[in-house]
């Protein structure tokens, strides 16, 4: 791959898609930072955007893609993240954070990832530490300006191993992320937001390579079904709490699925099936975050 920069980064029209000031400034931060590791997955953000954003504005050559792998991230997401970073013509590396080896992130308290992303950091730093010339590299993550006001202990994580936001401090929303993915012609443009599978264990409750099998497995029966937004939430005593959205709350409820359901998930191991008729909403265990704990927790901005 080239280390010239693409050419898109001048001339190419999808920066139109967003608020100009919006984008220079993207632009420009990107451009600062010179060489880039990026904190990759397989959503929109980090994926689709800050790593084709780097790559115009820094070159092949100057963008490394990181991804950390492991029980908490489903085999889909791995293949699906190899497919994107090959879309947009970079390569990806992949490492274990190893944080399946700290108690605190087992014990799945309020700041379980606050744990994960501190392991996830320490493990990117030293990816950064091999290249050469580290010293010239920045890690960076695919947090937005949204993210800032919602109860994400990561952010802790990240600003305490100096991870930069570009677009977070560029002011990009969720729907410039989604518009500069769809102008640059991303497959994920439209892809619903996929956290770990252990972000669906309620709090309290341990983490395990069990429970998230069982999770991972449930979800795939829903996606059988044609859902793209669902979740399914691990509880006490092997409970699960589907959420999909409303409008399908009828047709999971019809004698035919709701039966077809329960046999599947019991086979999995589920004990109790419970369809959350609030319906499918990010972030839905927070309500059991005690209100102590409900922080806002900024990254630190060059």
């Amino acid at each position: 791959m080239s280390a010239e920069r693409d050419s898109s980064d001048v001339t190419d029209s999808a920066w139109d898609a967003i608020d100009p000031e919006r984008a220079a400034a993207l632009r420009a931060r990107l451009s600062d930072l010179r060489q880039v590791v990026v904190a990759f997955s397989g959503g929109v953000d980090s994926a689709a955007v800050v790593a084709r954003a780097a790559r115009a504005c820094l070159g092949a050559d100057h963008c490394r893609l990181v991804m950390a792998v492991g029980p908490a991230v489903p085999e889909s997401e791995v293949r699906e993240a190899h497919e994107i970073a090959a879309q947009i013509e970079l390569e990806l590396t992949t490492v274990d954070a190893q944080e399946w080896l700290d108690p605190d992130y087992l014990r799945n308290d309020e700041r379980r990832c606050y744990y994960c992303k501190s392991h996830l950091y320490q493990t990117l730093e030293r990816f950064r530490q091999s290249l050469p010339e580290p010293s010239a590299w920045r890690v960076i993550n695919g947090v937005n300006v949204e993210d800032l006001g919602d109860y994400r202990p990561g952010l802790e994580a990240a600003r305490e191993a100096s991870v930069v936001a570009p677009l977070a401090e560029a002011g990009l929303t969720k729907a410039d992320i989604r518009r500069l993915a769809a102008a640059w012609g991303l497959t994920v443009h439209d892809k619903p937001a996929t956290p770990c599978l252990a972000s669906r264990i309620a709090y309290g409750e341990s983490v395990t390579v069990e429970r998230l099998a069982m999770i991972e497995r449930a979800e795939r029966c829903l996606r059988d079904l044609g859902l793209r937004e669902l979740r399914v939430r691990y509880h006490a005593n092997d409970l699960a709490r589907i959420e999909v959205p409303l409008g399908e709350l009828p047709r999971l409820s019809s004698e035919d699925v709701r039966q077809a359901l329960v046999e599947a998930l019991r086979g999995i191991g589920f004990r109790f099936i419970t369809l959350d008729l609030e319906g499918f909403r990010s972030g839905s265990l927070n309500a059991l975050v005690s209100p102590s704990a409900l922080v806002r927790i900024t990254p630190s901005v060059e």
